[in-house]
C-alpha cells in the first residue's frame, strides 16, 4: 500500500489500527504472561478481543479522515474491552481522533498523540515512573515531537517514537508500581516489565511499520 510519507490520512490510520490488531494477536501470550506476574493475567486476551471487535467495526466504515477511524476504534475499545486497558486505550484513541479532523503531517500527528497521552494520564492519574502505559507513551510522544521539529519525515519520526516506546517499556522493569493492580504488590512488582507499557510499545512499533511500508 502506498502512502504519502509526510501525511497521516484515513488510509494510513486504518492500516495502523489493523497493524496494532495483528501485533496484539501475535504477542497476546507474552502480554498475558507479563500481566500474570503483576496483574490479573488478562491483558493480552482483553486487548486481542477488543481489537478484533475494532476490525469488525472498521469493515463497515468508509471514513474520509483519520479522526473518524481512530474515534471509531476508541469507542469500540471502551465498549468491548474489560479491565483497565479498554477505557485507557479507548479514551486515548478517541482523543487522538478528535485531534485529527483531516490528514496530518508529523507535527500534527505528534500533537494528536500527545492528546492521547493526556487522556491516559487524566483517566489513570499516572505519571512517568509509576510503571504504567505512561512510561512508554510519554517518551514516544517526546521523541515524535522532537523528530517532527527537526524536520523528520513521518516514517523517521514514527521510528524514533517506536524506539523510545520500546526503551520506556524496558525501563519499567526496575520500577515499583504506584498505580493499578500491580501497585498492590509493593516491592514484589519490581523486576517485572509492565504489560501496559509493553502493549503501548507495540502500538508505536505498528505505527512505525505502516509508515515505513
Amino acid at each position: 500500500m502506498d502512502f504519502d510519507p509526510q501525511l497521516f490520512d484515513s488510509s494510513l490510520a486504518e492500516a495502523w489500527i489493523r497493524a496494532i490488531a495483528a501485533a496484539v494477536e501475535k504477542e497476546r501470550a507474552r502480554l498475558t504472561e507479563l500481566d500474570s506476574a503483576i496483574g490479573d493475567g488478562d491483558h493480552g486476551s482483553n486487548l486481542q478481543r477488543g481489537f478484533a471487535a475494532v476490525l469488525t467495526a472498521l469493515d463497515g466504515l468508509r471514513p474520509t479522515d483519520p479522526g473518524a477511524v481512530l474515534t471509531k476504534a476508541g469507542t469500540t475499545l471502551v465498549s468491548k474491552v474489560g479491565g483497565a486497558s479498554g477505557p485507557l486505550y479507548g479514551k486515548a484513541f478517541r482523543a487522538i481522533g478528535a485531534a485529527l479532523p483531516g490528514p496530518a503531517g508529523p507535527a500534527a500527528l505528534a500533537d494528536a498523540l500527545a492528546a492521547g497521552l493526556d487522556a491516559v494520564r487524566a483517566l489513570g492519574k499516572a505519571e512517568p515512573g509509576d510503571k504504567t502505559i505512561v512510561d512508554a507513551w510519554a517518551p514516544a510522544v517526546a521523541a515524535l515531537c522532537d523528530a517532527a521539529a527537526a524536520g523528520a519525515t513521518l516514517p523517521e519520526a514514527a521510528a524514533a517514537a517506536a524506539d523510545a516506546a520500546d526503551r520506556g517499556a524496558r525501563d519499567t522493569v526496575p520500577l515499583r508500581a504506584r498505580k493499578g493492580r500491580a501497585s498492590y504488590l509493593g516491592e514484589r512488582s519490581i523486576g517485572h516489565q509492565d504489560p501496559g507499557a509493553t502493549s503501548t510499545a507495540l502500538l508505536f512499533r505498528a505505527l512505525a511499520d505502516v509508515t515505513a511500508a
